[in-house]
């Protein structure tokens, strides 16, 4: 008899394990269904960095946002698989995802309007929530990692744009950044990864004011 109830009750946990294997590969297919969609938009806006890559920015922003439905449908299909409650559970899964996914889209959004995007517009545009209460949703981390990783791409822009010959943006650029550091200054960071991404953005700053200082003393201030 011992032996029975025994048999019933690991019988019972192999099919819990079997079910929650099951579960995590198809999490897993989805989210790397939406991880190809995010190397497509980076490789769209990749483009503005190249040579006369400025003048293709409308183009690039239009595609990436074309390309952002996908993402939706993506992230539609992950909601609907995972249980009420058990977020968390799963998480890590699209952590990283979710953070290159708002990165991208902040950076289309400054490009369209130099401004920054809020985290209810990019929760919007990645389809879910934005609210931990509504269910699936953006993690505040996540948002906030995707516009730490937005002001490197700046920097980079910055000094591309110089060899472009657009001596206005590295100053909206500078502008802007120095505008989000003083942001994240009133922030107690008290997460790892966060404060030490966070550090990799005063460097962003430096040299991002080093492009501007060197336009300025040449008389290239617009």
């Amino acid at each position: 008899m011992a032996n029975i109830v025994i048999n019933n009750i690991f019988t019972s946990f192999q099919e819990f394990l079997d079910n929650e294997q099951d579960a995590r590969e198809q999490i897993r297919s989805i989210v790397n269904e939406i991880d190809k969609v995010a190397r497509e938009i980076m490789m769209t806006m990749q483009v503005i960095h190249q040579d006369n890559g400025l003048s293709e920015i409308p183009n690039c922003c239009s595609k990436a946002r074309e390309l952002y439905q996908n993402v939706r449908n993506g992230f539609e299909k992950l909601a609907a698989l995972i249980p009420a409650g058990q977020y968390y559970r799963y998480y890590e899964h699209w952590r990283r995802v979710a953070q290159k996914l708002c990165f991208l889209i902040s950076l289309v959004v400054f490009l369209e309007v130099g401004m920054l995007i809020s985290k209810e517009t990019a929760a919007s545009v990645l389809g879910i929530k934005n609210d931990a209460k509504e269910g699936f949703h953006l993690e505040l981390e996540d948002y906030l990692m995707g516009i730490l990783n937005l002001s490197s791409e700046l920097a980079r822009l910055a000094v591309n744009s110089v060899t472009c010959g657009d001596y206005t943006k590295p100053f909206q650029i500078s502008e802007f950044v120095a505008e989000l550091n003083a942001g994240f200054r009133l922030l107690n960071m008290k997460n790892d990864s966060l404060r030490k991404r966070y550090d990799v953005l005063k460097y962003d700053v430096k040299k991002i004011e080093e492009v501007v200082y060197d336009l300025s003393i040449r008389g290239l201030k617009p």
